[in-house]
């Protein structure tokens, strides 16, 4: 199966009334570990790349890396996605590449970390959408800004969206998905507590989701740092401090409100080391790297499998005919004739 769109990932589902976990990758293994927990489960699922990871991997072999997953796992519908592009031209050259979605934070300026203002978001996001929607490619938008600092993204201040500009934004935006801020962080300290509801104000989605009802909302920062990973680690030398994360419980409210994309980052990294370290540890004369990186791919394939049952998506990989990007193209083509306030089809 060809890499798909993931516009028709997140209309299965809203009809469906489930999540996509969107995962992070740097390299070959953590690739592979998603797309086995995607058979497992057998979930559709997004791959996404920051900048960062770009830089690391190199865009050609992170491409070729995903379009063997895709002839690999040909039962599983996998859409490839720009994490946090800083600007217009980042967003192009994902697309150029072959990246089936984007997101334009154009919340933060092209350093990604000062806040920007709300009429330069209007004006990069619908750049990217025109761009974008011409060649069947889905758009994530962001409004409003997550505290922490993750792979070089972040301002470290928290700015939650405000329903009334949500509404605005995505109208002149034209995007399909929208990024939410409601207190989460980017990282593995995100609270210094277990958050409720006077620092995570899951209120935001839901009024979003009664104004927007036909938005798909997206949860960043969203890892839930399971104390037990960082109790791993720590009992393998690490020095991780207490740390809390979203959770799982509070990301299937959301999930009940609107929210289709869910971003995880920190839990994947976590499985990881806590999975090379206990490999090293059992093992201190072992040399081959195979030893240690066969474990980092099974740590990461057991939290993605464990995220797509909670989110709702396993068991959802065979329920639609995937469309290609032409056809995507024509479906954005149609939407933008379709008269103001018509009801759109889902992809």
């Amino acid at each position: 199966m060809p890499l798909v769109s993931m516009r028709q990932l997140l209309d299965q589902a809203a009809r469906g009334g489930y999540g996509v976990g969107a995962f992070n990758v740097n390299n070959m293994e953590q690739i592979q570990g998603i797309m086995e927990a995607a058979r497992e489960t057998a979930s559709p699922v997004i791959v996404q790349a920051s900048r960062g990871a770009r830089s690391y991997a190199g865009d050609r072999f992170l491409y070729h890396l995903m379009l063997a997953a895709a002839e690999e796992y040909p039962e599983i519908p996998v859409a490839l996605h720009q994490d946090h592009g800083n600007c217009p031209e980042t967003c192009i050259s994902a697309i150029e590449l072959g990246f089936t979605s984007v997101m334009m934070d154009g919340s933060l300026l092209e350093d990604g970390k000062t806040v920007a203002d709300y009429e330069y978001n209007v004006q990069v996001t619908r750049e990217v959408v025109r761009y974008a929607h011409a060649r069947g490619v889905t758009v994530e938008g962001e409004l409003g800004t997550l505290g922490g600092i993750e792979d070089g993204v972040g301002s470290g201040e928290v700015h939650l969206t405000d329903p009334d500009q949500a509404v605005d934004f995505v109208a002149r935006t034209g995007i399909d998905a929208l990024a939410v801020a409601i207190g989460t962080s980017h990282g593995a300290y995100k609270f210094s507590r277990r958050p409720d509801g006077q620092i995570l104000a899951m209120h935001v989605i839901e009024e979003i989701h009664r104004r927007l009802p036909d938005t798909h909302l997206v949860m960043h920062g969203a890892s839930s740092v399971p104390a037990a990973l960082i109790d791993r680690i720590n009992a393998t030398g690490g020095k991780m401090r207490p740390a809390f994360g979203v959770p799982v419980q509070e990301i299937q409210l959301g999930i009940r409100h609107g929210v289709r994309k869910i971003n995880v980052d920190t839990d994947g990294r976590l499985a990881i080391t806590a999975a090379v370290r206990e490999a090293l540890v059992a093992k201190p004369e072992e040399f081959d790297p195979r030893h240690f990186t066969r474990a980092a791919r099974e740590g990461m394939r057991q939290i993605v499998a464990e995220r797509m049952r909670q989110f709702g998506q396993a068991g959802h990989a065979g329920d639609y005919q995937p469309r290609s990007l032409e056809q995507m193209r024509r479906f954005y083509e149609a939407l933008e004739a379709a008269p103001v306030g018509a009801a759109t089809a889902a992809a």
